[in-house]
């Protein structure tokens, strides 16, 4: 005969030992995306992943670190689009423009992974003090430093960041995806584009 107490302890100590921070990683960007920040916590991911909330607890010492985890994930997506335009094949000029575009692409076909990147501090989070987002624009200037053979100032390319920044900012919401304000886009980062001459 099974005790079926044995049985549940040893089920919760297999899903607990399979626990890993991807996964754990994985449903909590599911829940950042589809509710509010404060609206997930720790036992909201447990239970959907069928496990005690002392299991995210052993990978995470709170939400906020298990969000900064998140939030590195997107600052990777934009690190690989800045390494695919230093890659690319062409001229200055249009691996600057693909770096000007594919910034804006990302912001506006992933607003609100944007906005937890760029645009939500509060008394509990920053992800701008964060490490990722720190190599990120460092990657982001190395970029446009390498591109332009080391001959752009500081302050040139914090300027441009900054009005990529305010480029997508702007249009968060008032369109669905960077198709529909391509063509300003284009335009954006060819006016950027001659500001660095």
């Amino acid at each position: 005969m099974v005790n079926k107490g044995v049985y549940i302890v040893s089920a919760r100590k297999k899903v607990a030992e399979e626990l890993t921070k991807d996964i754990i990683i994985a449903e909590a960007n599911r829940q950042f995306l589809t509710k509010d920040y404060y609206q997930v916590s720790m036992r909201a991911i447990a239970k959907v992943l069928d496990c005690s909330h002392g299991a995210i607890y052993y990978h995470f010492a709170n939400k906020a670190e298990l969000f900064y985890a998140v939030i590195s994930q997107y600052f990777d997506e934009v690190n690989a689009l800045l390494k695919s335009a230093l890659l690319a094949d062409g001229d200055s000029q249009s691996r600057t423009m693909a770096v000007f575009t594919g910034f804006i692409e990302f912001g506006l076909n992933h607003q609100s992974q944007y906005q937890f990147m760029f645009m939500m501090r509060n008394n509990e989070v920053d992800p701008l003090a964060q490490k990722a987002a720190n190599e990120s624009y460092e990657q982001f200037a190395q970029t446009l430093q390498h591109i332009h053979q080391q001959k752009l100032s500081i302050s040139k390319v914090y300027s441009v960041f900054i009005s990529l920044h305010g480029f997508v900012s702007f249009f968060l919401g008032a369109v669905e995806n960077y198709d529909e304000a391509k063509e300003t886009a284009i335009m954006h980062a060819k006016f950027l584009l001659d500001a660095l001459d």
